[in-house]
């Protein structure tokens, strides 16, 4: 044998070995009739993908009034990770680029801001248009209150007809081909992908009914449509009236369109209401049920104006319910919050409110996967709370801007305080690529997740054959969707209760994990809504007590500097959890939320870098989390 030969036996002969080895019964490669490689033939989402599906730039009339001058191509540029210069001239950049990003400009006066601002000759032909000219190029918080008149004038119909820029007004027209050619000049799938979309704008008695109207297509579709607004004749404040013009839309161009409420919390009791508002209170039909369904497959869980995943007086058990709570009244302060309206503004007795109106119409309009966003109005959506750049111009970093600025109601009451702003959240999308495409239908089928800020990354899956040694494969993703279905999905009865599979890994570049919950919702036998939140995973050898309670992680911020340290917590946590409390007969969702450990908020940052003494009731600490899209289990039907 001479060295070649030598060689070629050395290699072919444990090659040729296991080969034969890996031969199952049926001849197929690899075990259960699966390639060799794993990651062959995969036919499921492998990645995560993190972007901000709400943000408004100077094209707003409520962003560009209060001093916003960034315009859709500066966001673009500041959300794929350049440096930018703000609207109050600092220099500002993300930590991490995003991987998608959606403008939500309003429909409503589509290009009246600018001209009003810049005094076009039919504005400065009006009184109207005159006197906001005036004050908004006054700036500061004159400007500010400007844009708070504008948008009270918009939902009230006291708009000067010069002012009310629609559908047929060809600045109106011009503006939306700008904002489609904006999108278009940044769109970089596999890198950043960016999507036509806009705000329909429904304020209806000061309730917050707004959507954000997301298109799967470019400008070859969009092009020859322009957005449906929220004022007659031509538009409607009605969601009803939205999906027809949705459904229209993609009768006539093919396209594909969905919709994403806003975070509801102020509504004041509309957004998950049992009853059409619209018609004088009359019962909610199956076919209001199907649209909604259709129409607004996600729900934004979490934003700026606060957090909308719980309220503490319907989970009252729950310890982490009162996370960045806004329970002051509606939009514009015209009514006051009543105990009766929270059951219709969070996302957990809305989930729940969905299970009661399935049994009673047999379709369930509040089935939604969860979504996070900024709600933006200065073109920055940077999500961490050591870049905070607040909602409107007038609360970019300074020394002043987390003093109480306030509203006054008529019994004298004060709400919304600056500092009660938190970051805005993100929206994490399971898919293949980083592509319109792929994007827009990870969330259509609700394989998405919402997060606070942090970048974590979670899998949740549904089923009946998932053994504990599952969360400890590396190929999780691989068992938890040929074992189950993902969040987001419905699980079908099965034989006994259903487990779930729960992953968690940590922001890279954030905090460390406390926990990892499930959080289950369900009719019980009566009809009432139940819930019930189970901790599953958590870190640091911590023991139940007596009463299943779970003792805090601890914290280790630093205030003086503000830091924190990761000696507390875990990287990465999971589970396998089988429901103890499951009955067959019970309609049911679960979904997981995971919580970091406890971290600096902005306002703590802005103590230090302005040597800034806060008030003590402004929060100083937060522990951002993540919530996955619920899984639904339908019981078999007879």
């Amino acid at each position: 044998m001479n060295f070649k030969q030598w060689i070629a036996a050395l290699i072919l002969v444990p090659v040729t070995g296991l080969a034969q080895d890996a031969i199952n019964p049926e001849g197929l490669p690899g075990q259960a009739g699966r390639p060799y490689s794993p990651y062959a033939d995969r036919g499921y989402p492998t990645q995560v993908y993190f972007g901000d599906t709400h943000v408004h730039t100077g094209l707003s009339g409520d962003a560009g009034g209060g001093g916003t001058r960034l315009m859709p191509r500066d966001a673009y540029r500041f959300a794929r990770g350049d440096q930018v210069t703000s609207n109050t001239g600092q220099p500002v950049k993300l930590s991490r680029p995003l991987d998608f990003f959606m403008i939500t400009d309003h429909s409503d006066a589509m290009g009246a801001i600018t001209d009003i601002i810049g005094g076009a000759p039919n504005i400065m032909a009006d009184e109207q248009g005159r006197y906001f000219n005036e004050k908004f190029n006054a700036g500061g918080e004159t400007a500010m209150r400007a844009a708070q008149e504008l948008v009270a004038a918009f939902a009230q119909g006291k708009v000067s007809e010069a002012l009310n820029y629609q559908p047929g007004n060809p600045a109106y027209a011009r503006v939306w081909d700008d904002i489609i050619a904006a999108a278009e000049e940044f769109n970089d799938p596999g890198r950043f992908t960016t999507f036509i979309a806009y705000e329909w704008t429904s304020l209806v008695k000061g309730n917050n009914l707004h959507r954000n109207v997301i298109f799967r297509d470019g400008p070859e579709r969009t092009g020859q449509i322009v957005p449906y607004t929220t004022t007659p004749p031509l538009g409607s404040p009605n969601p009803r009236d939205l999906w027809t013009w949705m459904e229209n839309y993609e009768a006539q161009t093919g396209g594909d369109v969905l919709a994403i409420p806003h975070n509801g919390n102020l509504s004041n009791g509309w957004m998950f209401s049992q009853k059409d508002d619209f018609a004088d209170g009359a019962q909610l039909d199956a076919a209001y049920a199907e649209a909604r369904q259709k129409w607004e497959p996600l729900y934004e869980a979490t934003q700026i104006k606060g957090d909308g995943e719980a309220h503490p007086m319907l989970s009252p058990e729950d310890e982490f319910a009162d996370f960045e709570t806004w329970d002051y009244g509606n939009l514009d302060a015209s009514e006051l919050k009543t105990p009766e309206m929270i059951p219709a503004e969070y996302v957990r007795s809305g989930l729940q409110r969905g299970l009661a109106m399935e049994a009673e119409l047999g379709v369930n309009p509040f089935k939604f996967g969860l979504v996070g966003a900024s709600d933006t109005h200065t073109g920055l959506t940077p999500p961490d709370n050591d870049n905070f750049y607040g909602k409107f111009t007038a609360y970019e970093p300074s020394p002043h801007r987390a003093e109480h600025v306030s509203k006054t109601f008529a019994d004298g009451s004060v709400a919304l305080m600056s500092h009660q702003y938190i970051t805005g959240g993100l929206t994490a999308v399971w898919a293949e690529n980083n592509t319109r495409g792929e994007i827009w239908d990870g969330m259509k089928r609700r394989e998405t997740y919402a997060t606070t800020g942090p970048r974590m990354r979670v899998r949740f899956f549904g089923g009946y054959g998932f053994e504990p040694a599952d969360v400890l494969r590396r190929d999780l993703a691989l068992v938890g969707y040929s074992k189950g279905v993902p969040m987001g999905a419905d699980l079908p009865a099965g034989e006994g209760p259903p487990s779930f599979l729960v992953y968690a890994l940590r922001d890279p570049m954030g905090a460390n994990l406390d926990r990892v919950q499930i959080v289950k919702g369900w009719l019980d036998e009566t009809g009432e809504q139940r819930e019930m939140v189970y901790d599953v995973a958590w870190s640091d050898d911590r023991v139940l007590d007596v009463d299943g309670k779970l003792p805090p992680v601890g914290n280790t911020v630093d205030l003086s500097i503000p830091a924190w340290t990761n000696t507390i917590g875990a990287s990465e946590l999971g589970a396998v959890w089988k429901d103890p409390d499951w009955a067959a007969t019970h309609s049911a969702f679960y979904y997981a939320r995971v919580i970091e450990i406890p971290t600096p908020r902005w306002t703590a940052y802005d103590a230090v870098k302005f040597d800034v003494d806060m008030d003590d009731d402004v929060k100083m600490v937060s522990q951002e989390r993540a919530y996955s899209s619920p899984i639904w289990y339908t019981p078999q039907k007879d």
